[in-house]
């Protein structure tokens, strides 16, 4: 499995019945967080190493209706602090 982070942006007042409709409906998604600044949302979605990025954001997140825009980035690694 691959992480990927997605920004959302939603039309006004969407920001929450967006972050719902993906939480129940998206199996992908990890943690959902409402932000401030530009975007609304930032999604951590768990993808497939063989699954397009680009065609699960444009059909999967995309499409969800109150979403106006969306801006990715592709993870490489993850790191994590010692447990003590």
């Amino acid at each position: 499995m691959r992480a990927i982070f997605v920004m959302i942006k939603c039309e006004m007042g969407q920001a929450y019945r967006v972050a719902r409709e993906m939480a129940d409906s998206i199996e992908a998604l990890s943690e959902m967080h409402s932000t401030s600044g530009q975007y609304d949302l930032m999604g951590k979605f768990y993808l497939e190493p063989e699954q397009d990025i680009g065609l699960f954001v444009v059909e999967m997140l995309q499409t969800v209706p109150g979403v106006k825009d969306t801006y990715t980035i592709q993870t490489f690694n993850a790191f994590s602090g010692a447990k003590g």
